[in-house]
């Protein structure tokens, strides 16, 4: 398979010598380039790319960065108009949806002093989006690697928690371990809820003390190579009540349903409204979230299993399952992974085990 820049030219620039993209923006230049800074471009043209880095970078970039050739440049602009100039360039597109105005205005004065027009619509950032929404094998495996990383933490603090412990304290113990096992840093602030915190489905750890009797839920990720992984689970200490039981047999089931659902072909939506219709009936306005997001370079990507999103499911998406039933002042559950759409189906990159536990 081509690499990524060669995709890339081939989508948008479509052999055309006269044409060129200018990525700006942090998160495509390293998934374009495998390699991260701060600051610099990338130039792609059907000639060649180039990376342009200042001093703090160049040299890292030279031994690191892959699919372009690496420029060392004082000024950004000076460095871009020459290669626009030296390359015949007479069109140059821009990352209208991240770019900030002043700095696209600057390049498009830029490129009219070098004889070349600014395309500031939203052609690259399609162009782009299109090769980061289908992952390759090889973003696959990265993907799987950091979810190895995530279920070995799982299981990991599986033997810490206990009643008396907080969440501040098992949240740090969780994260140290995924930096111990290779993580290059965390997908997201991990969520370590117990008991009524449980219900906010964003709450942040706290000192608050898990009891016996509580559901604690863990939404945790790993980033590694720059890509994300995404799990969450939710287990008992010491005992369940009957209410509970059937709060997290109902999710589990919209989780096992959606995922028994997906399959290319169908809309992003209709995967949404099959798990939604399965805790909406028992538990009305308790899951007030989408279903689940694009998994990847970022940690919340396209497409989005949500009633909004109606693109068309493709082998090689990943995407999150994540139904949750929240009871405010109570508890709540949520049960994650993360599916990679198949030829057929689909199938988890998650490991860990989804049945009911009780610690």
């Amino acid at each position: 398979m081509k690499n990524p820049v060669e995709r890339l030219s081939e989508k948008l620039l479509k052999g055309d010598s006269q044409k060129a993209a200018l990525v700006i923006s942090g998160i495509n230049r390293r998934y374009l380039t495998e390699f991260e800074s701060s600051a610099g471009a990338l130039l792609v043209t059907t000639k060649g790319a180039w990376l342009l880095l200042d001093f703090r970078y160049a040299e890292a970039a030279t031994y690191k960065a892959k699919n372009a050739e690496v420029v060392l440049f004082k000024s950004l602009l000076e460095s871009v108009k020459n290669l626009v100039t030296d390359n015949g360039i007479k069109e140059v597109f821009l990352e209208a949806a991240t770019l900030p105005y002043a700095q696209a205005m600057s390049f498009k004065k830029l490129f009219e002093e070098a004889g070349a027009e600014a395309v500031l619509d939203n052609q690259l950032d399609d162009a782009i989006k299109a090769l980061r929404i289908i992952k390759s094998p090889y973003e696959v495996s990265k993907i799987e690697a950091a979810q190895e990383i995530t279920d070995a933490a799982y299981s990991y603090i599986l033997n810490k928690v206990k009643p008396g412990v907080t969440e501040r304290d098992m949240a740090v113990e969780l994260e140290f371990f995924m930096k111990k096992q290779g993580a290059e840093d965390l997908a997201f602030s991990t969520i370590f809820v117990a008991g009524k915190n449980g219900s906010q489905c964003h709450g942040v750890p706290s000192d608050n003390v898990v009891n016996k009797g509580d559901f604690v839920t863990i939404d945790m990720g790993a980033k590694l190579d720059g890509y994300h992984s995404d799990m969450t689970r939710t287990f008992a200490v010491g005992y369940v009540t009957d209410e509970q039981r059937d709060v997290y047999n109902t999710v589990l089931k919209a989780h096992l349903a959606a995922m028994a659902a997906v399959k290319p072909g169908l809309k992003c939506n209709s995967i949404d409204k099959i798990a939604r219709d399965i805790i909406e009936t028992p538990y009305p306005g308790t899951f007030g979230h989408g279903l689940g997001h694009g998994v990847g370079f970022e940690i919340h990507e396209w497409p989005a299993f949500n009633f909004r999103d109606e693109t068309i499911i493709e082998p090689g998406m990943v995407i999150t399952d994540e139904p949750g039933i929240y009871i405010a002042g109570k508890f709540g559950v949520r049960i994650e992974d993360m599916l990679l759409v198949t030829e057929d189906g689909c199938r988890s990159l998650t490991k860990s085990d989804k049945e009911l536990l009780i610690l």
